[in-house]
């Protein structure tokens, strides 16, 4: 697959799975944001930084190893 084709699936793909939450339970989804707006700066980072080195691995993994 070329580089770009691959890219713009994997934008597309990114764009799916981030929206089911908000078709699925958009009430759910509304409180959660709310929770989130009133944490901590500091939290919220270290949250971000974790979900960051997780997709890092995750992809590392995907394209390194024999795992998937």
């Amino acid at each position: 697959m070329p580089p770009m084709k691959l890219l713009v699936s994997l934008i597309g793909m990114v764009l799916i799975l981030e929206s089911l939450p908000y078709v699925a339970a958009p009430d759910a989804m509304r409180n959660w944001l709310k929770q989130l707006s009133e944490m901590e700066s500091g939290v919220l980072r270290v949250l971000g930084l974790a979900a960051l080195a997780s997709g890092l691995i995750l992809c590392y993994l995907a394209q390194k190893t024999n795992m998937f």
